[in-house]
């Protein structure tokens, strides 16, 4: 799509300087430190084109879905709970059945981490629900059916992951891709709207992130990390599947758009 095509050509430039700047090796895996500075030029860079694309008349930013008035708030801070409270379900339930604990040495570590891992979470899950559930979703629904144009915008989005990395990513694209389909259900069944997609989005990124970052979580090797998520990753587990399939089905049977 030409949306694409200028949204990373226009990229490319600054990737270029941004790579020289932090002296990546083609043949290394990025590191957070590197990979971060890449990710937010890329993403700054997204409204800016669909910005363009609207001043030239080929779409809104209402048509994709985000809106401008307050009721997007509300939307987005009940899909962030719902987010945050599967995921602590999830880890609950793992406590108890012992494949897990908690490093509670390492709680005093959140309030240094909270600000910056919510304005990361807020910014990636809002650009990637823009362009993901927002713009690429409308755009297929143009040629194709809401479920068939889901499953190939959550193909795209699984896939595009593996761009930054590919080896903790692999596993997980079956997650990715159901995770893109429940984001989907979330954006019709807030009357189209991005609202609650959005804040789910952001309340998993931001849930899983202070974990890692903080390293809360100690896994016993109890079970498979078929159950747990491979390479500590729950999308890569069968726990965290049933999470984002939960959530899907709690969105589907209560909430309805008008």
């Amino acid at each position: 799509m030409a949306f694409f095509i200028v949204w990373v050509g226009s990229w490319l430039p600054l990737a270029a300087i941004a790579a020289i700047m932090l002296k990546l090796q083609i043949n290394k895996p990025l590191q957070p430190e590197q990979k971060i500075p890449l990710l937010v030029s890329l993403y700054l860079l997204a409204p800016l084109i669909l910005w363009g694309f609207n001043w030239l008349g080929l779409g809104s930013f209402a048509d994709y879905g985000l809106i401008g008035n307050f009721s997007i708030f509300g939307s987005l801070l009940l899909g962030f709970g719902l987010g945050v409270l599967g995921l602590v379900m999830v880890f609950t339930c793992q406590f108890w059945l012992g494949w897990c604990y908690l490093e509670k040495s390492h709680l005093k570590l959140i309030p240094s981490i909270l600000l910056p891992i919510s304005l990361v979470a807020l910014f990636v899950g809002g650009i990637e629900e823009l362009i993901f559930r927002g713009f690429l979703l409308t755009q297929l629904e143009k040629d194709y059916a809401i479920w068939v144009a889901a499953i190939i915008s959550s193909l795209i989005f699984a896939l595009l992951h593996l761009v930054w990395e590919q080896r903790e990513t692999a596993p997980q694209l079956p997650g990715l891709w159901l995770m893109g389909m429940v984001l989907v259900v979330a954006r019709v069944a807030n009357s189209n709207h991005l609202g609650i997609a959005w804040g789910l989005h952001a309340g998993w990124v931001w849930a899983i992130a202070t974990i890692d970052t903080a390293e809360l979580i100690t896994y016993t090797g109890k079970v498979s990390e078929v159950f747990t998520g491979k390479n500590k990753k729950p999308l890569a587990g069968l726990t965290g599947v049933l999470c984002v399939l939960g959530t899907g089905v709690i969105l589907w049977l209560f909430f309805q758009p008008v």
